[in-house]
């Protein structure tokens, strides 16, 4: 069974489903800090991690595995959600490379009417420096609705960048000023703080979901 870690409450009309990027934990500070700004909001927000992640917290250090190939573990994770007794409306995403096995997995489980939508915290459209690398395919005929937050500054993929990628109408690209990969500005440049990207982060959700969800 899929451990979860819980924010927000069980009465909320929707749950946000979230997993954790290739490098750091399910409850790293910045998974930590975007799951309470969605609670804030009124979303219930259920973390979870791969294998390989929840491996390292007994000492087992295995490395990100090809992404595509826990695609299942994120499919049993919603299952799981559901054997829980979590009901409503559910939103599913994630970090980085999280919310990249989300994309993968979201029309097949739109289709079944299992989510409503999707959201992608910092997508990594290349990997840094290899802009030839492209992880897009997919995503020009996704067909779930999908927000993707990137941050200015984010070395996988620029605005200029993604502009030319020709994505799926279903997707909207929302960009954080001077935000890097994890959505952190510098505020002594551009004068936001990472609590205030986060704020308009769960404040965007929450009005994109009020169109899709309810």
């Amino acid at each position: 069974m899929t451990t979860f870690l819980f924010d927000g409450f069980d009465t909320a009309p929707a749950t946000i489903l979230l997993a954790h990027g290739a490098g750091a934990s399910m409850d790293s500070p910045s998974m930590t800090a975007t799951a309470k700004a969605l609670a804030t909001a009124g979303f219930q927000v259920a973390r979870f991690e791969f294998h390989y992640m929840a491996a390292r917290r007994y000492g087992h250090r295995k490395p990100p595995p090809r992404a595509e190939t826990v695609n299942p573990e994120y499919i049993k994770a919603i299952a799981d959600l559901r054997a829980r007794g979590v009901t409503g409306k559910l939103i599913i995403g994630g970090k980085s490379m999280g919310g990249r096995v989300a994309s993968m997995v979201a029309d097949e489980m739109f289709a079944k009417g299992e989510i409503s939508g999707l959201i992608c915290l910092g997508y990594p459209f290349h990997p840094p420096a290899k802009p030839e690398q492209l992880r897009t395919k997919h995503l020009a005929a996704l067909k779930t609705p999908t927000l993707i937050f990137q941050g200015t500054r984010d070395e996988f993929g620029t605005k200029e960048e993604v502009a030319s990628y020709g994505l799926s109408h279903a997707i909207e690209v929302i960009w954080l000023e001077d935000g890097d990969h994890d959505l952190k500005p510098r505020k002594a440049i551009s004068g936001f703080s990472t609590a205030d990207h986060l704020k308009t982060l769960a404040e965007t959700v929450k009005a994109w979901a009020g169109r899709i969800v309810f």
